[in-house]
């Protein structure tokens, strides 16, 4: 994974779809594994799409590393990256002194604790709605955290996040910090989970906010980047003078592929936990070498 990305200010993005030609903008290749493919950021996580390779544990840290940070439990761990970014988003929304962090980072041995817990103490409807079975769940990759305003008691399965106040302000600013809403009203026949207004899931930027503009789900905005692919048409991004190209390589048969990349200044690359790869190509201002706007 190449470059990092901090958060950019509240915004609209300008997306253009169209066909680029492949001619003069080859800008090299990479060799990946094809286990690549089940880690990154865009890692899909689902009862159809379980956990196939396991958190590397050196890139978690301590959430009592972070002054101020309202735990609800000691121990509790994020992916680096995704910490600092709701950092800067507790920041942003003046959440650090309302705002709990409920749950991060779990292995697998806890998500099955937890998932026959409820199954004693709520019974199998709530808990099929609610919490994923071991594998299934978000948490073991250490890009989700669930949060709930502060107060005397605290449900750990699902506490309170209200669409108001301080806890509103966070859910505004997620998507410019690469958080998003898993799961979502309306979208529980796609992603087989009920609503969650507690549970963020880090995505990065600019993921968050084309999902969020377009109203995807994170299932949803994977099979939308499968059309977007090198050679083909491209999905182009433009805010606050910053131009990304976003695009999906297929996963080869065998242990390795190529993967081409476009001229950039740095670039990511994420699996999907499914089938191929996506690359994400940021180019500075008046960097770009090539034209992705008409």
């Amino acid at each position: 994974m190449k470059g990092d990305m901090t958060a950019m200010k509240q915004s609209q993005i300008i997306i253009d779809y169209s066909v680029q030609p492949a001619i003069n903008k080859l800008h090299g290749s990479v060799q990946v594994e094809r286990n690549q493919m089940y880690e990154g950021y865009l890692i899909l996580i689902n009862g159809e799409n379980p956990i196939r390779k396991a958190t590397d544990e050196s890139m978690l840290v301590p959430l009592s590393s972070v002054p101020h940070l309202r735990v609800l439990q000691e121990g509790m761990l994020l992916e680096n990256t995704c910490l600092q970014q709701l950092v800067n988003l507790l920041q942003h929304c003046q959440g650090l002194q309302d705002i709990v962090m409920v749950s991060g980072f779990r292995s697998m041995e806890e998500q099955q604790h937890i998932y026959e817990t409820s199954l004693r103490e709520n019974g199998a409807e709530y808990t099929a709605s609610y919490v994923a079975l071991p594998n299934q769940s978000e948490h073991q990759t250490g890009l989700a955290i669930d949060v709930g305003l502060r107060r005397n008691e605290i449900d750990f399965i699902a506490p309170s996040f209200p669409s108001s106040g301080v806890c509103q302000a966070f859910k505004k600013l997620a998507a410019d910090y690469g958080f998003i809403q898993r799961y979502k009203e309306g979208k529980e026949f796609i992603t087989n989970i009920a609503c969650e207004p507690w549970h963020f899931r880090y995505v990065g930027y600019p993921h968050a906010a084309i999902m969020e503009q377009h109203g995807f789900c994170l299932e949803e905005y994977i099979n939308f980047l499968r059309k977007f692919t090198y050679s083909g048409e491209q999905l182009c991004i433009e805010r606050d003078g910053l131009k990304t190209e976003i695009y999906f390589v297929p996963a080869e048969e065998g242990l390795m592929t190529t993967i081409p990349l476009v001229k950039c200044d740095f670039y990511q690359l994420s699996g999907n936990n499914k089938d191929g790869f996506i690359i994400t190509a940021f180019h500075r201002k008046g960097s770009l070498h090539r034209e992705c706007f008409s």
